[in-house]
């Protein structure tokens, strides 16, 4: 039996994301191993304006691999599931990005043509995320010696990705940016993402769920629920 698409994953969960308070970023799914031993890993991306605890996402998680067994999808196929949050140095797309990103660094490229904020300065630079305001951004650029604030329609930025930090940003840099958003970490105490993964082939016949955290310096929080 195929796999779904990601399109139809998606359209299944999302109502139930949505419901728990959180935006459904993105749905991958890719496949490992051949006929019989062939297994599905589905990795799921959501995001809220609140900080999201590893046991909210081990609850979320839980509730979505009911749904995809219950509609069968997958048919006789396992699967691995992966419920997570965005990295930090995630791409910023849509509107509630840049306002979750609020206080952060981000790297950003300019449209081609379009004249950078900073006279003579160049079409790619580094800034700090301030407040969004309709169809522009605030950026507060000169880091920690010589911040100033500027602001950029989002039409005008071809790409911007947040940095890592791992020093926190001065005082009049934070000022400017309006502080950092409600419930994001300060910028330079990056903390490990959280993400939690659903073994459907062992959660089958299980009678009880184990949650098991491990954390290092430079992977993320996984919950491994068997």
């Amino acid at each position: 039996m195929p796999m779904p698409t990601e399109e139809r994953v998606s359209q299944l969960i999302a109502g139930l994301v949505e419901r728990r308070g959180f935006d459904l970023e993105s749905v991958e799914i890719s496949a490992s191993g051949r006929h019989a031993q062939a297994q599905a890993r589905v990795t799921v991306t959501v995001d809220s304006d609140d900080s999201a605890d590893l046991d909210t996402i081990a609850v979320l998680s839980q509730d979505l691999s009911a749904v995809l067994d219950e509609v069968a999808d997958f048919g006789e196929t396992p699967y691995l599931l992966e419920v997570s949050t965005p990295g930090v140095d995630r791409p910023l797309t849509a509107d509630r990005h840049w306002r979750r990103a609020r206080g952060r660094k981000v790297r950003v490229e300019l449209r081609s043509g379009v004249q950078p904020p900073d006279p003579g300065g160049s079409g790619r630079f580094d800034a700090r995320v301030g407040a969004l305001d309709g169809e522009d951004i605030a950026l507060v650029l000169g880091g920690k010696q010589r911040p100033h604030r500027v602001r950029v329609p989002l039409a005008d930025i071809e790409r911007a990705v947040v940095q890592v930090e791992f020093s926190a940003p001065g005082a009049r840099e934070l000022e400017l940016a309006g502080g950092v958003a409600p419930g994001r970490p300060t910028p330079g105490r990056e903390p490990d993402d959280d993400s939690v993964t659903i073994d459907d082939a062992a959660t089958a016949d299980a009678a009880e769920t184990d949650a098991v955290s491990e954390t290092t310096s430079d992977a993320p929080t996984e919950g491994i629920v068997e």
